[in-house]
């Protein structure tokens, strides 16, 4: 069978390549071509664009990229008429995706769609053309079902793909690791500010600006693999601050906290057990206008889906270095840290256990094979 995949992040990416090794388990002739980035590449089958190519965030950016991305547009559907799939497979990047997906169903295409557009966050409405495009959905999050069945739409919940991801890597040797990267013995705390340009300059000064306040820990920043060391080195103003590229699972895994851009993130920092405050700032327009469409109680993954604080979220004009400060001081109290592992144990329950990219692989084959 003939695959196409559409994943447009470094998340994508992971879920993407997790999703093809099942596919391949299931279909050992696949022909996967697919937009993503280097995890999927190293599964095999043909990449044709890098998700780097369209890393724009927030509604100014986008609109000041809309050029750029209605060729990519163009581009996709011509490339996807040459291949002609058997079925095209979405991941996330909605903005992307569904406009493909609108145009794909009109060709004739099967479209299928892992990991749910956010309309449960904003624009409901668009669940309408969702329904209309979308020959099946697989979500992740466990109040993403009965949101759609709400607007009469059945989907597939399969679980969280993150726990497979994170239950299949090796073990860390602290000892090693440490060594590497010229790390002491200080208890870490990982700042992992986004990975988008935009996204890093916005929180990391303010994330650093905590460093001289808690001299008893040492700052290690999580790099996203889409940037380059020279670009966070102009935040960088002291030696208690180290720079780790690329090994985010391995920095969580040996930090006592964590200071979180809001997104996968903060789900990937749950489950690694590391207490955590979330933070996020967007440019003035663009956090307005998401004010005006966003429906939701929180923005952290992890407090959405147990549907209450558990970890606490500095947006906008809290995020600031003296409520930061505060807030990091809590989640190094013992007494908070222990109510917070008792929530991240709960939280994986609720995610649905193991597998996740099996079953997906295993719908999506059932819905393509012959009969």
């Amino acid at each position: 069978m003939k695959y196409y995949i559409l994943a447009g992040e470094a998340s994508g990416d992971l879920h993407g390549s997790n999703l093809m090794k099942a596919l391949l388990k299931k279909d050992a002739q696949a022909n996967i071509r697919f937009w993503g980035g280097e995890l999927m590449q190293a599964v095999g089958g043909t990449l044709v664009k890098h998700y780097k190519e369209r890393a724009f965030m927030g509604f100014i950016e986008v609109i000041m990229n809309l050029s750029k991305i209605f060729k990519l547009i163009a581009f996709c559907k011509e490339d996807i008429k040459k291949f002609n799939p058997d079925v095209i497979i979405f991941i996330d990047n909605s903005g992307f995706n569904l406009r493909i997906a609108k145009w794909a169903k009109a060709q004739g295409f099967r479209t299928n769609y892992y990991i749910s557009p956010q309309v449960w966050a904003s624009r409901a409405s668009r669940v309408a053309s969702i329904k209309r495009d979308i020959d099946a959905m697989y979500v992740i999050l466990p109040f993403v079902k009965p949101f759609y069945e709400k607007h009469d739409y059945k989907v597939h919940f399969v679980g969280h793909p993150l726990i497979d991801a994170i239950a299949q890597r090796k073990q860390t040797d602290i000892t090693k690791f440490k060594k590497e990267y010229n790390l002491n013995n200080k208890p870490i705390i990982a700042l992992l500010p986004g990975s988008r340009k935009q996204e890093i300059k916005k929180m990391l000064s303010v994330m650093l600006s905590l460093v001289d306040d808690f001299k008893e820990y040492q700052f290690v920043i999580g790099g996203a693999p889409s940037q380059e060391y020279s670009f966070y080195e102009q935040f960088i103003k002291t030696s208690n601050v180290k720079f780790i590229t690329n090994k985010t699972y391995d920095l969580l895994s040996v930090s006592h906290a964590a200071l979180v851009t809001s997104g996968t993130a903060t789900l990937e920092t749950a489950l690694f057990k590391v207490p955590q405050v979330v933070c996020y700032k967007g440019s003035a327009i663009s956090y307005h206008i998401a004010k005006r469409i966003i429906t939701l109680k929180f923005i952290s993954l992890v407090n959405l889906v147990m549907d209450k604080e558990v970890v606490t979220e500095l947006i906008q004009h809290d995020f600031n270095k003296k409520r930061l400060k505060k807030e990091l001081t809590n989640i190094l109290n013992t007494e908070n840290r222990k109510r917070i592992f008792e929530d991240y144990y709960e939280l994986e329950k609720a995610l649905g256990g193991k597998g996740a990219s099996e079953k997906t692989a295993k719908l999506i084959y059932q819905y393509i094979k012959p009969k």
